[in-house]
């Protein structure tokens, strides 16, 4: 390779570099490498409902107004990729710059900790079992010999296949797919996360929450590892706006009440 040849390939390498990073200034005066310049790029995994959702053509839900929390803190705006949920628990799409942030309704677990890194808890979640009304499925025990739907890749999946036994596990790529299981008959019931069940549960009156299951987990939102100047300007504004009561004001639009021991009615 001529001199000439070299330094123009030096010179596309760092055009390249500069345009898929950037930075922007957070609350507490730091540099938050951003991989697009003036939007804060979230990765997530639709549909989530209530924290993630499509809805006449807009993402929202819960998730998505905490993040916008953020993107106001690093004066940019949130841009959404939908993506499977494999790749954003593995902490492939943080690593190839596919996105800056993960807010996927992502429990907190030390198998995903070592893909990524976690801001603090900004939601506290269970695993709940959804049924046809009228079935009488209250636990695992009730299902031996019965289909239960799973979310692949989730900690429902995982805690199933732990403890459900004698019963037939029926893996599904989304939550919409295995809402829709349980509502169709193709499965006897199915556990995920009680915020989604009881959202749905709302919006579809022939099926109900029969039992939820103290599992002491956490939602986290997801950055690549060792992306400090990020992680911290997250935890910032999760606990400047539970202090403020924007996260009351945001978690009582979403769930209708404001969340245990808010000291906000907002």
């Amino acid at each position: 390779m001529s001199l000439v040849a070299a330094a123009l390939s030096v010179g596309l390498l760092a055009a390249t570099t500069a345009c898929t990073s950037t930075e922007s200034t957070g609350g507490d005066g730091s540099e938050v490498s951003l991989v697009e310049p003036g939007k804060l790029t979230t990765c997530t995994h639709l549909p989530y409902e209530p924290f993630q959702v499509k809805k006449d053509d807009e993402i929202v839900g819960f998730d998505v107004d905490i993040v916008d929390l953020v993107a106001k803190s690093l004066d940019v705006e949130q841009k959404i990729v939908d993506t499977p949920f494999e790749g954003i628990q593995s902490g492939e799409d943080l690593n190839a710059n596919k996105c800056d942030l993960a807010a996927a309704g992502m429990t907190i677990t030390d198998t995903r900790k070592k893909n990524l890194d976690f801001s603090d808890p900004y939601f506290d979640a269970t695993q709940a079992l959804l049924v046809k009304k009228g079935k009488k499925y209250d636990s695992f025990e009730d299902l031996k010999g019965k289909k239960l739907g799973v979310q692949q890749a989730t900690t429902g999946a995982t805690y199933a296949k732990e403890n459900a036994k004698g019963v037939e596990l029926v893996q599904f790529e989304d939550l919409a797919l295995l809402l829709t299981a349980v509502k169709t008959g193709q499965v006897d019931a199915a556990i995920n996360d009680n915020g989604v069940l009881f959202d749905y549960v709302k919006q579809n009156d022939k099926t109900e929450v029969t039992t939820e299951m103290d599992t002491g987990e956490h939602y986290g939102i997801g950055v690549r590892k060792g992306n400090d100047a990020l992680r911290k300007e997250i935890n910032s504004v999760l606990k400047k706006s539970k202090k403020d009561g924007s996260y009351d004001k945001i978690y009582k639009k979403w769930f209708g009440k404001a969340p245990e021991g808010a000291n906000s009615d907002k």
